[in-house]
C-alpha cells in the first residue's frame, strides 16, 4: 500500500524517518515546515491549507520518484498537511535518506522546493485584525527535474511552510 502525502491530521515525524530500514545510508535529511505567527509585518492567527487532493497526491509522489532517480537516493517521503492549522503546527514534513549528507539535504531541499512550486495546495492565512487571504507564491519554476509550471486553477499560487 502507498503511504500517505497529504493528511488531514498531526504528521507524525518519527515514522516516517525508518532509522532500521536503510543500512546503507549513513545520512538522514529532515526537513519540517512549521506555521508562524507573521508573514510580511501581519499577525497570523492561524492558516487552513486546501488542495485538489487526487492531484496533489498525484504531483507529491512524482516529486519524490523524480528526486530519487535525479540524486540517486533510495528514501525520500514527503507529507503535506491540510486543513485549519494552529501557530507551531507541522505543515509539511520530508525526509530523504542516503548514503552521504550531501545528497541527502540536496535532494531534502530539492523535494521541498518542487512540491512548494508545483502542487495544487493553497494556503489562507488569517490575521489579528480578523482578515484573511490567500497567500501569494513564488514565481513557478521550470528548472525542477521535470517539474512543469502551471497554473492551478485558484485566485494565486500557494506558498508553504
Amino acid at each position: 500500500m502507498a503511504h500517505p502525502v497529504l493528511s488531514h491530521t498531526p504528521i507524525a515525524i518519527e515514522p516516517l524517518l525508518e532509522l532500521d530500514a536503510h543500512p546503507d545510508c549513513g545520512g538522514l535529511a529532515l526537513f519540517v515546515g512549521t506555521v508562524r505567527d507573521h508573514h510580511e509585518g501581519r499577525g497570523v492567527t492561524h492558516l487552513a491549507y486546501t488542495a485538489h487532493e487526487p492531484l496533489a497526491e498525484k504531483v507529491i509522489r512524482e516529486v519524490e520518484d523524480a528526486t530519487r532517480r535525479r540524486y540517486n537516493v533510495p528514501y525520500v517521503r514527503i507529507v503535506h498537511r491540510l486543513g485549519d492549522l494552529a501557530i507551531g503546527d507541522t505543515a509539511i514534513a520530508c525526509v530523504v535518506r542516503a548514503a552521504h549528507r550531501a545528497e541527502a539535504f540536496e535532494a531534502c531541499r530539492h523535494a521541498v522546493d518542487a512540491v512548494k512550486h508545483t502542487a495544487p495546495i493553497w494556503k489562507e492565512e488569517f490575521y489579528a485584525d480578523g482578515s484573511s487571504a490567500f497567500v501569494e507564491g513564488c514565481c513557478i519554476r521550470d528548472d525542477l527535474d521535470g517539474a512543469t509550471p502551471h497554473a492551478h486553477g485558484h485566485p494565486s499560487h500557494a506558498s508553504h511552510g
